[in-house]
């Protein structure tokens, strides 16, 4: 019927058939790729072959080719897998790795360190070879980023109603509801389980050392409720290695070069969180959370010096316990010099350069903020 209708227009005129075809191609132009039921159509390409004969002036053979739409199941099956792994790990993995601060490294940074001076203090006597005091600090490094997580999740715990009153830590997994309590507390324990899957393969007077900071590492959250001085007590949560490090590898500690090491460790701790809690002063007087930032106020810098000079004291006092020679003592300056200008350069109204001071790479506004005065939380 449609090649006799188009017969007839072909002796009166060829324009309609012309129209015709112009026509046709806008109705399957506006194939829809959308169904109304929600599924997604590919609409592949729609082609005409237009043959035409005109032997004796009288017929003409019109051919129309046409594709229909097709459903590619393929493709929408592996857009769904693509979005299933994403929601997956933004959903189910990523909470657990910002409860952790896993995603911010500078604690677990600041944790190691002290474990690796005292490493290194007690491998210099010679009775240890090279391969047990790399292991060892491979184990403490472990260690650092199980224990660093656990802090931050009994942190988070604890202070879950603080969070909800102060702005950068709204958003935090345990507030913002993306993980509950007993997840947490489930993931707490999980941490720890490994913790001291790693402590049971040091020595016995190791293993006892180590269990007893746990004391500090469930406790200091609540420190900066009762003292005003919350920033000494991390101190001496965040420099145990300081002590663990050396009984490891001798079986015993040296209180001549521990002490010393543990004490100089722990005023470092107050010179860097110090700054650090200056970002919080503000919210942290507003809801009654204590720390050296509020207690020495304008008094600041020569706290901070202070400070510094105990650090310095300690540092010295060890090395010379351990019979160091000057390239350590040259380090030492080269420590002072610089904290001695982070000091000089500070300007504790300004948020943006305390975090600054702290950080070890400025990445993004988001990193800068989100912080709190303490490196457990």
């Amino acid at each position: 019927m449609l090649t006799t209708s188009l017969r007839h227009c072909t002796n009166i005129n060829r324009n309609p058939l012309v129209q015709l075809n112009r026509h046709i191609l806008r109705q399957f132009s506006n194939l829809s790729k959308m169904c109304m039921c929600g599924t997604s159509y590919q609409r592949q390409t729609v082609f005409y072959r237009v043959h035409s004969t005109q032997s004796d002036h009288h017929r003409q053979k019109v051919i129309i080719e046409t594709t229909a739409p097709k459903i590619v199941l393929n493709k929408i099956k592996e857009d769904k897998k693509g979005k299933d792994y994403r929601f997956f790990w933004r959903d189910k993995v990523d909470p657990y790795i910002k409860l952790a601060r896993w995603d911010k490294p500078i604690g677990v940074y600041l944790l190691y360190f002290p474990s690796t001076w005292s490493i290194a203090l007690a491998s210099i006597p010679g009775n240890v070879d090279l391969y047990t005091s790399l292991h060892t600090a491979g184990l403490f490094l472990a260690g650092a980023g199980l224990m660093r997580g656990a802090g931050c999740t009994i942190n988070d715990l604890w202070d879950r109603d603080i969070d909800k009153q102060v702005e950068r830590t709204a958003n935090r997994p345990l507030v913002a509801g993306l993980i509950s309590e007993k997840q947490a507390i489930a993931f707490l324990a999980l941490q720890l389980s490994l913790g001291l899957g790693i402590l049971l393969q040091f020595n016995c007077y190791s293993v006892v050392l180590g269990a007893s900071s746990m004391f500090f590492v469930i406790t200091y959250p609540l420190a900066k409720r009762f003292t005003n001085y919350p920033q000494v007590y991390l101190g001496a949560t965040f420099n145990w290695g300081a002590l663990l490090g050396y009984s490891v590898l001798q079986g015993h500690l040296e209180p001549s070069v521990c002490v010393p090491l543990y004490i100089a460790a722990m005023a470092w701790t107050v010179l860097y969180d110090t700054i650090y809690a200056h970002q919080d002063k503000v919210d942290d007087s507003r809801i009654g959370v204590k720390s050296t930032a509020l207690t020495f106020g304008e008094h600041t810098k020569p706290a901070l010096t202070a400070a510094l000079s105990i650090s310095l004291a300690g540092f010295s006092l060890a090395g010379y316990a351990a019979d160091l020679n000057v390239l350590y003592y040259a380090g030492l300056v080269a420590f002072a010099g610089h904290a001695g200008r982070q000091i000089y350069t500070l300007d504790t109204e300004n948020p943006a350069d305390c975090a600054k001071k702290v950080q070890v790479q400025r990445r993004s506004r988001e990193n800068l903020e989100a912080t709190k005065s303490c490196l457990f939380g």
